[in-house]
């Protein structure tokens, strides 16, 4: 088939195969959320808990903190995988496959969401926060009963974000090997010039991303105050 007739052969779509990938996407994803989500968490916390201080430790800390946030953040993902293979190889002793795809995963994104679960504390009235500490709250209160219930919506709302774009990442991942469905459509895809895996691939990654989409809103809107 030529033309646009040849995304919709779909005798040329192994499905037990499509199934499989769709399945490796998912898992690397729910994986990669899960790690990053705490990651992340404990990330902007420190960013925010050393941020403004007046001792000269606290504030190396932050600097240091920040500069890896930062670096990460701007190393685009496709280089990344191939910068972290050495240390893929040494941590889960392979550089293909759906697992080995994880630390360059967790890596890119965890310091992303880091810098949204800061911005997310920084936006809670100081009010709040004053008055916790008037009160007697520990840190540790703090962190629990006001940051955390505080900034609930944003920090739902941020993991969402981050989880449609590690879906993106995972489909990269996928072009060098990682398994999944972008590894699905470059090879079976791509590579073998069958347009109906490619669009079946990529329709799959698209209702994946409305379904962690709509969970996310759904969740945000149930712990949003703010909601009526």
């Amino acid at each position: 088939m030529d033309g646009s007739t040849s995304y919709f052969d779909f005798k040329n779509v192994d499905w037990g195969q499509m199934r499989s990938a769709t399945w490796e996407t998912i898992w690397m994803t729910v994986v990669s959320i899960v790690a990053v989500a705490i990651l992340g968490y404990f990330i902007g916390l420190l960013l925010f808990e050393t941020s403004g201080s007046k001792s000269f430790v606290v504030r190396a800390i932050n600097w240091i903190v920040a500069l890896f946030v930062n670096v990460f953040r701007s190393i685009p993902f496709i280089i990344l995988i191939v910068l972290l293979l050495p240390f893929t190889k040494q941590v889960v002793g392979t550089i293909i496959g759906p697992v080995a795809a994880l630390p360059s995963l967790i890596i890119s994104a965890a310091p992303f969401y880091g810098r949204m679960v800061e911005l997310a504390f920084h936006e809670i009235d100081r009010g709040v926060l004053e008055a916790s500490e008037a009160m007697g709250a520990s840190q540790w209160q703090i962190i629990t009963k006001v940051l955390l219930p505080e900034s609930l919506p944003a920090l739902i709302s941020g993991i969402t974000v981050t989880a449609i774009s590690l879906i993106g990442y995972t489909a990269m991942a996928g072009a060098i090997g990682a398994g999944g469905l972008g590894n699905l459509a470059y090879q079976e895809g791509f590579e073998s010039s069958n347009n109906t895996v490619t669009l079946v691939s990529t329709v799959i990654i698209v209702l994946i991303v409305f379904a962690f989409q709509f969970v996310g809103d759904f969740a945000t809107k149930k712990v949003d105050k703010r909601v009526v």
